[in-house]
């Protein structure tokens, strides 16, 4: 059975470029052309991923506040921006809410679909075996079923790609990650500065749930361990 990947980008042209190219790999494509349309399929059935354009027709920031609805449905649905703003502010804002990946419309077709193919094979390679469905370290527990993760009992909203930083950093406690093996890890391609970004999303989650939390320690020049807690 085919993946489904959602497109919602308001110029037709574009549109069914990236569908071309996303049918010529296999998946199955559903395209939208606005915030409202989408919303309203999304509602009866949620896609395997979505690509998710900012400003949609009359919507400035249309994307924004679709991204929003999808990540309140589903905390590890994947979400790309594909956007032609490549300004930090929208590339930190997107994060924010929530996507997984932020790209610009410079990034070649091939590129793009080697990115989607990415998600899926962190889910597809995830271990079937029960000794490891889950990983205990101290107050955190992660349900590599569910991509559930737990701190002290209580659940922690993660994306995907936070997910996977998490599990990443927390399967080797005091071995420094540095960005590049976080990438490797979480089998994205993106830029320091978002992983950057992740990470400190990531450490904003956990203290939602517990103030006290500092797991996640900076080596500065190096980059990102998982500290045992007491």
């Amino acid at each position: 059975m085919s993946r489904t990947i959602a497109i919602v980008e308001d110029e037709p042209a574009i549109r069914e470029n990236y569908a071309d190219a996303l049918r010529q790999q296999g998946f199955a494509v559903d395209l939208f052309a606005n915030r409202r349309q989408a919303v309203a399929a999304f509602d009866r059935q949620l896609p395997d991923l979505a690509l998710l354009d900012i400003g949609l027709e009359d919507e400035v920031d249309g994307g924004f506040e679709l991204c929003r609805h999808l990540r309140a449905m589903s905390p590890t649905l994947p979400i790309i921006f594909l956007t032609a703003r490549d300004s930090d502010l929208d590339t930190i804002s997107g994060l924010r809410l929530g996507a997984d990946d932020y790209l610009t419309k410079d990034i070649s077709l091939p590129n793009l679909c080697a990115r989607i193919q990415a998600f899926f094979r962190r889910i597809d390679n995830l271990p079937s075996d029960d000794a490891e469905s889950a990983l205990h370290r101290g107050h955190l527990r992660l349900d590599m079923d569910r991509f559930a993760v737990y701190w002290r009992d209580k659940k922690v909203d993660l994306t995907l790609t936070e997910f996977w930083i998490v599990n990443s950093l927390a399967r080797r406690p005091g071995h420094v990650k540095n960005r590049e093996q976080l990438m490797q890890d979480a089998k994205i391609v993106v830029d320091d500065a978002t992983i950057t970004s992740h990470v400190k999303r990531v450490r904003a989650k956990f203290q939602e749930v517990d103030t006290a939390f500092a797991a996640i320690d900076t080596v500065y020049g190096m980059g990102y361990r998982w500290v045992e807690d007491d």
